[in-house]
């Protein structure tokens, strides 16, 4: 991942998906809530969210 497109993607994260896992255009992957599937800045993640230490664990990065 480029610095500019690394960039974009970090501000993604933080304005966008940290303060709301479930929101933002995310989905579930499956039955799982807390397995989900997003885009932030073009780049496609999946990643889980653990309610109970409010954490969000990136498990895949897709970008071209």
């Amino acid at each position: 991942m480029d610095s500019s497109l690394r960039t974009r993607f970090d501000a993604g994260m933080r304005t966008l998906l940290i303060p709301d896992p479930y929101g933002h255009g995310s989905a579930p992957i499956g039955r799982d809530e807390d397995r989900r599937e997003a885009t932030v800045s073009g780049v496609v993640i999946r990643y889980y969210v653990s309610r109970s230490v409010l954490t969000v664990t990136v498990v895949r990065v897709v970008f071209l």
